[in-house]
């Protein structure tokens, strides 16, 4: 049976940036981070996509910040003009903001310091009392201050920062996933007999996805819950509604 007493994480993700809502750059980020928070145990409860806009974020800072376990930022740590993400965040937590001396020496581990120009001391600037997140591939950190932690928005950048950061996350009991291959067997054939077996197992989350494959639409039923026996009795319930469905028994 599942551990009660063991801790449910909880995230949230913040994608900050004008090219994300404009289209103009398709995310990589939410499905990276996605996989690995659930591949070491926290949850990943909510995303949300905001511009480039100071009041946007910082408002959006402060209400995931407090509703989950940890936040996440990605994009707006750059030298442009618009990377406004370590300002807002600094504004969110009302602390000032400035060039940080081992920030700057993590850059010169890159750049020369002649070429350390005013726009490439702005990845510089780190809110009062944050700590770094190591950078391996372009140097510029990124940054925690309290339970926020500020990402690049460049994926390879961000994978290798959340490698960084993932030893230092407070875990819970994993999610485990099981997935039954329905076919063509069109939703709307089993989905009654389903909402059934859900309510029947409220200690599992059962969703339905359709999709179109090379061979054809397909449906599948993916069963999600901490407790090991709980999700097996949900997809034994499952896998005999879709055999009885096969078999011409059942209607839905």
């Amino acid at each position: 049976m599942t551990n009660q007493t063991a801790p449910i994480v909880t995230a949230a993700l913040l994608v900050i940036g004008d090219e994300i809502l404009s289209g103009r750059t398709k995310d990589k980020n939410i499905g990276t981070v996605a996989d690995y928070l659930g591949a070491i145990g926290v949850d990943l409860r909510e995303v949300r996509v905001v511009p480039d806009e100071a009041e946007a974020i910082v408002e959006a800072v402060n209400a995931l910040r407090a509703r989950y376990t940890y936040l996440f930022t990605t994009g707006g740590i750059g030298p442009t003009h618009d990377d406004i993400t370590a300002d807002c965040v600094a504004a969110a937590f009302g602390v000032p903001i400035d060039v940080d001396p081992r920030a700057k020496a993590m850059l010169l581990e890159r750049h020369k310091p002649e070429d350390l120009n005013e726009a490439r001391l702005r990845m510089a600037r780190i809110p009062q009392g944050a700590d770094l997140v190591r950078n391996p591939i372009s140097k510029a950190p990124g940054f925690r201050i309290g339970n926020v932690f500020v990402m690049a928005g460049v994926p390879a950048i961000m994978q290798a920062m959340l490698d960084e950061i993932g030893p230092t996350l407070e875990t819970g009991t994993k999610v485990i996933s099981d997935t039954i291959e329905v076919g063509n067997l069109p939703e709307g054939t089993y989905a009654s007999d389903l909402g059934i077996i859900a309510k029947a197992h409220e200690a599992v989350s059962i969703g339905s996805y359709p999709s179109m494959t090379p061979n054809g639409f397909a449906n599948r039923i993916v069963v999600r819950g901490r407790d090991a026996e709980a999700v097996a009795s949900a997809r034994e319930a499952i896998g005999t509604l879709v055999a009885r469905l096969r078999d011409g028994t059942a209607t839905g």
